[in-house]
């Protein structure tokens, strides 16, 4: 997903393509689900440390790591998405005042 939003910017930066909404769709919606994942990860990874804290059982923090892991790169990933998102939307808006003159 990483590559293919890349490659679109890239395409618009070089004004190979113009701006379509349905990728700007489709790249809201691959963050809608990226963003509830993380909120999740994130809410499991917090209970898990919380029982670690309250029963000190070694799985239970061996399980809080593992969501650590995960949840380290979906963060990363996240704000790609967010950030390369509000991107294509400061083109689309572009294009519709390049369009409007």
């Amino acid at each position: 997903m990483k590559m293919k939003l890349h490659e679109y910017i890239k395409s618009l930066d070089s004004g190979k393509e113009k701006i379509d909404i349905n990728y700007i769709i489709f790249f809201q919606h691959e963050r809608l689900v990226h963003l509830i994942v993380t909120f999740f990860v994130g809410i499991a990874m917090v209970l898990f440390f919380i029982g670690f804290i309250i029963t000190e059982n070694v799985y239970v923090f061996i399980l809080f790591s593992i969501l650590l892991c995960l949840f380290i790169p979906y963060i990363f990933h996240y704000y790609y998405l967010e950030n390369n998102v509000q991107k294509l939307y400061d083109y689309y808006l572009q294009s519709k005042r390049i369009t409007k003159k």
